[in-house]
């Protein structure tokens, strides 16, 4: 059974989408193995069909007594004889039966017969043995001497030649084949040719290409117009700065201005973006799965080294043999004893043929083994496991685009071979701004300015707000809301500010909250000077924005995540010193001492909030530069004393040490020095008494002492002339003491959850009292003088032991319903006209809440 053609050329075929993967020189040898391939089956068709040999005895036997020779055709036998019958018979053999070429044999050897026998007639007659040499026998001759006399090549060069092309082609194509390496080929070719096609792809060049264009003509008609750049680092404007020098997050480059893209291509179908979604996920993927590794570089050198070996294999032992390939062979069978000859003379009839188709396999395979040596050279000539996207870089807008290393890098610099327009519209699927592109696209299209007008809602301070949650970007048109106040961004992971948020007159606040944000040149000059109060939470200090330190018009400062270095020593806030106008700063993070960087504030910042999360605040001595500080909160400082910088503060009015692990406050005594501290919050402390000390600080109007450990109040606590608001809930006090009857200008008190049992009589003589919290004691009696309390508001008296409620409580005129907390049960006991009285709602306690 043979092969056809067909057949065998499919062991070389593989995919035509794999044709990206195979550079000019596997291609050529692929052609190559083709014509060696079709070689090889014409020589053992030939040799099949046509390949014989004739013998004929040599008419001189040296083995004779006398030296005469035999008769070479005794009776009328046939000379020659073809290969492929083994049969020895007498039998007398027709003319008729014999194939034309023996019959033209027979006819010539007939006609020298005349000659010979004249040549021998005076000879001696042989003394060989006589034989009846027929037909058959001349056929057992011939067969006898294609195996001993014919060269070995010349029987099974067609053969040698197909295992030979076979080998050579599963070589050229084994990392195509092989599993480890043709199911990452499969994806990347897949990959490849979607990326090619993908309509993501020709928009992404086509703005490149207009941006371009743009660039050219801003050249052309002079780009000395456009606007210089901003330094961060607070140089002169006019020096000259490299135009890619980050600025504000982004590039400024007054050679390349940001241009507008026409609205006709920023049109992407929606199916289309989604593909172009999943691209950029496979892409990541893929180069994430192959970059690991070299596996598929090392296969091609592997294989390309075979052919290389086998090339020089077979030309060194083919062109040995070239010349044993001869017409005449010489034929020494040991059968003399069966037909009386020794030595017979052979004619190969295919011995042309095969010298021809020899020389050719080797032209060929000189030739396969010339570009099996380029493909080495190339394969070492430089790193292939590493590319670089310098020039698609240089000539597109995606600066951005990673360079690439082992198999990727491998893989790409074989698709280069074939046409290097395929890694350039890869590259887009790498770039990280063109990924960001693409989303901006999706995200406009969803988010409509309809759509986020819906989304604005009024704060408590009756300000326009906006709240964008876990969007991929900043739509546009947020920008359109020109009457927004209130802009707050979370988890958004890119936000652009653009030349257009100057359209939003009315924004005043922003807050950035995991959201790494850049803003453009035009935007920022905006932002700088009518943006006043910045909240931003972040995770490292390093995701501040550059921009936040140089908005000289900014009134307020929130920075909420981590500002200290992994060993607490250094803060990471750059300088302050463009801040001119802040007032308020507020540090939420884990601080071990203030920033020195603060101290630039010190001439016009005069409220500073520190709450550090429970890390000890160890150094507060920069605090001792704020002398225009007014009001400052240390939360959670885990502070065990009031620090002593504190006491160098003289313009301070409000001090809050909420949340520490204060026990004692003798230095309280110090305060004395703070002439215009109105309001001390000690509050969650663990503070057991309060110093008689505290009497000195007349100045002081709020005192807040809640969830402590206080038992009992000394009386120099209500010795304070303007104390207005006085917090002593969640303690454990059982006495009020009648001192307290001396706050004449007491408006608010609070004793919540204490142990209070009776209240004194001079309490109720602080008419002022607007607000008293009485919940959660021991209180069996209500006093009838709390009628005195003609300005009372509000009464808490809810988890105490009282029965009733004194009917005075009807002379509060402006105590209502909403403002007195007790068990209904209690309520009831009032008389109707005392309930209706402070049941009833009128318009001036309206206004007056």
């Amino acid at each position: 059974m043979m092969f056809t053609l067909t057949e065998v050329a499919s062991l070389n075929d593989i995919q035509p989408t794999y044709r990206i993967l195979k550079p000019w020189w596997d291609v050529f040898m692929d052609y190559l193995g083709l014509v060696m391939l079709m070689l090889a089956i014409f020589a053992m068709t030939m040799q099949i069909t046509k390949d014989q040999v004739a013998c004929l005895p040599c008419l001189e036997d040296p083995e004779g007594a006398s030296g005469n020779k035999p008769d070479p055709f005794p009776q009328q036998t046939t000379p020659a004889a073809t290969v492929g019958s083994t049969a020895m018979t007498s039998t007398p053999v027709d003319s008729k039966d014999l194939p034309d070429e023996v019959v033209h044999e027979l006819h010539v050897v007939h006609q020298q017969m005349p000659a010979v026998e004249r040549k021998y007639a005076n000879q001696p007659q042989p003394t060989g043995v006589r034989t009846n040499l027929d037909y058959q026998q001349y056929i057992f001759v011939n067969q006898i001497c294609y195996h001993v006399a014919l060269p070995w090549y010349s029987k099974y060069f067609p053969y040698l030649t197909l295992i030979h092309t076979l080998v050579l082609m599963v070589s050229s194509n084994f990392w195509f084949k092989y599993p480890k390496t043709s199911s990452k080929i499969e994806h990347f070719v897949s990959i490849l040719g979607r990326c090619f096609e993908s309509p993501w792809t020709t928009k992404a060049l086509s703005e490149t290409a207009c941006e371009d264009s743009e660039e050219n003509k801003q050249r052309l008609t002079g780009a000395s117009t456009a606007p210089k750049q901003v330094s961060l680092e607070g140089k002169d404007e006019g020096a000259n700065v490299n135009s890619s020098t980050p600025m504000l997050g982004v590039k400024f480059s007054a050679d390349k201005p940001i241009s507008e893209v026409p609205s006709s291509m920023t049109i992407l179908d929606k199916k289309d973006g989604e593909q172009a979604k999943a691209l950029f996920e496979k892409v990541r993927k893929f180069r994430a799965h192959v970059e690991d590794s070299a596996f598929i570089y090392k296969l091609y050198v592997a294989q390309t080294i075979v052919k290389t070996v086998k090339f020089i294999l077979i030309l060194s032992y083919t062109s040995t043999f070239l010349a044993k390939i001869n017409f005449k062979h010489d034929c020494e069978p040991d059968i003399k004893q069966l037909t009386g000859y020794r030595k017979f003379f052979c004619t190969h009839n295919m011995a042309f043929m095969l010298n021809k188709l020899l020389i050719s396999y080797m032209a060929l395979i000189l030739i396969y083994g010339m570009v099996c040596l380029y493909a080495l050279f190339w394969v070492f000539r430089r790193p292939l496991k590493e590319y670089s996207f310098e020039k698609v870089r240089e000539e597109s807008s995606f600066s951005d685009i990673p360079d690439v290393k082992n198999d990727f890098a491998f893989l790409l610099h074989m698709v280069d071979q074939y046409d290097q327009l395929y890694s350039k519209r890869f590259g887009v699927f790498l770039s990280e701004v063109s990924e960001n592109k693409l989303r901006e696209i999706s995200l406009n299209h969803e988010w409509t300015f309809e759509k986020l007008r819906q989304l604005v809602t009024r704060n408590t301070l009756d300000q326009q707000e906006l709240h964008l949650f876990m969007l991929s970007g900043l739509p546009n048109a947020v920008f359109d809301l020109t009457d927004l106040e209130v802009l707050k961004l979370e988890l958004i992971p890119e936000v652009r500010f653009s030349a257009k948020v100057s359209q939003m007159t009315s924004l005043q606040e922003l807050h950035l909250c995991h959201c790494p944000a850049k803003v453009e040149q035009t935007g920022f000059a905006f932002l700088r000077d009518h943006l006043r109060c910045l909240h931003v939470k972040f995770t490292d200090v390093a995701e501040i924005p550059a921009w936040v330190y140089l908005l000289r018009s900014l009134r307020e400062l929130n920075l909420i995540g981590n500002l200290s270095s992994e060993n607490n020593k250094m803060i990471g806030l750059d300088s302050m010193r463009d801040l001119r106008h802040l007032k308020t700063l507020c540090l939420k993070s884990n601080l071990t001492k203030m920033p020195t960087n603060i101290t630039e504030l010190a001439a016009h910042l005069i409220k500073l909030v520190v709450h550090n999360d429970g890390t000890k605040l160890l150094v507060l001595n920069s605090l001792k530069k704020m002398i225009n500080l007014i009001e400052l909160e240390l939360y959670s400082c885990e502070l065990e004393r009031i620090p002593h910088a504190i006491f160098s503060l003289t313009n301070l009015q409000e001090l809050d040490l909420k949340s520490n692990n204060i026990r004692t406050i003798e230095e309280i005594i110090s305060f004395q020095h703070l002439k215009r501290l109105t309001c001390l919050k000690l509050w969650h402390n663990k503070i057991i008494t309060i110093p008689s000390s505290i009497g000195l600080i007349k100045s002081l109007e709020s005192l807040h002492l809640s969830h402590n450990k206080l038992e009992s109040l000394p009386p120099a606590l209500f010795t304070l002339p303007k104390l207005r608001h006085l917090d002593l809930s969640h303690n454990s006090i059982t006495v009020l003491p009648p001192d307290v009857g001396l706050l004449h200008n007491l408006q608010h008190l609070t004793m919540n959850v204490n142990k209070l049992e009776v209240l004194p009589k001079p309490l109720f003589r602080c008419t002022k009292l607007k607000v008293l919290h009485l919940g959660i004691n021991a209180l069996t009696v209500l006093p009838e003088a709390v009628g005195q309390l003609v300005q009372l508001t509000q009464l808490d008296l809810r988890g105490n032991c009282l029965d009733r409620l004194p009917a005075q409580l009807g002379n509060c005129r402006m105590l209502r319903k909403n403002g007195l907390v007790v068990e209904d049960h209690l309520f009831d006991t009032l008389p109707v006209e005392v309930k209706d009285s402070i049941s009833k709602e009128t318009n001036v306690f309206m206004s007056g809440l």
